[in-house]
């Protein structure tokens, strides 16, 4: 691939994971295609779907005109509606056609990543007719992809890849988000200190530190007091972060030492995927 050197690493876990995606659906038969999956309202062939045109949008192909219907529950905001878009025009598509629509995708996809030239600043479109940097729409490519193969993978009964290059670039996406859960969202005290500590094929320990000001920042150093660490592995921790799973259902797999209240603040807002 001729892509920057600085986005090498979103371009091979893309590769990584949507390789592993057609992987696991050329084989379904028609019924799979339905079965439910960890994103809320989406099946099988909804994820399919939504993959499909996203990457038709990084290709810049218009966006299909199309109404939605008013009764989807888990529509609930213009960037929900937005994703929907792509995904209800093709729900009464055959498993052919959805197969052949993704290779077809990633074939042209393939090409226009290997021709890429552009620099990491360049800005392209992004949803809801805003811009962002290539490097932004790669990393959300990436990191998209690899949530959406876990889902499926959940869907069907195929774990696998939990530590790819996909999964790396995951936890570096959410961890990104956690100062914010911690200080904001949570409303951690001033002053204070966090800990999670992950084990499991993708094993971390980071601190998020509150200031006096209540900003959050995070770091890889241990903190000698802090207010509140949880303890939990990977396959947990993503599928809270990412909206996967509620905590009163994983609860046997979060230990918490310290203030308590506060933990359940902390895990009442670990989901930052919209």
């Amino acid at each position: 691939m001729t892509v920057h050197p600085s986005l090498q690493n979103y371009a091979d876990a893309w590769t990584h994971s949507i390789e592993a995606i057609v992987e696991l659906v050329q084989p379904l038969v028609e019924g799979e295609w339905n079965r439910r999956t960890p994103c809320p309202g989406w099946s099988v062939r909804d994820i399919v779907s939504h993959v499909i045109g996203m990457e038709c949008e990084m290709l810049g192909d218009p966006r299909p005109i199309h109404s939605l219907p008013r009764d989807l529950y888990h529509v609930q905001s213009e960037f929900t509606r937005y994703m929907e878009m792509q995904v209800d025009v093709r729900r009464h598509h055959t498993a052919p056609e959805i197969v052949s629509e993704l290779e077809y995708t990633i074939i042209r996809r393939n090409r226009q990543m290997r021709n890429e030239t552009r620099s990491p600043e360049t800005m392209v479109p992004a949803p809801l007719r805003t811009q962002q940097t290539l490097e932004s729409a790669m990393r959300a490519r990436a990191f998209d992809l690899w949530v959406h193969e876990q889902d499926l993978r959940t869907a069907l009964g195929r774990p696998g890849n939990i530590d790819s290059p996909g999964a790396q670039i995951t936890r570096d996406v959410l961890l990104a988000a956690l100062p914010k859960v911690v200080a904001k969202d949570a409303g951690a005290p001033p002053n204070s200190a966090v800990v999670i500590d992950v084990t499991g094929p993708l094993e971390f320990l980071r601190t998020v530190r509150v200031n006096a000001d209540g900003r959050g920042s995070i770091d890889g150093s241990p903190s000698l007091g802090p207010v509140v660490t949880l303890a939990t592995d990977w396959d947990t921790y993503f599928r809270l972060a990412c909206g996967r799973v509620r905590p009163a259902a994983v609860a046997d797999q979060i230990k918490i030492d310290g203030d308590e209240e506060l933990a359940a603040a902390i895990l009442r807002e670990f989901a930052v995927t919209p």
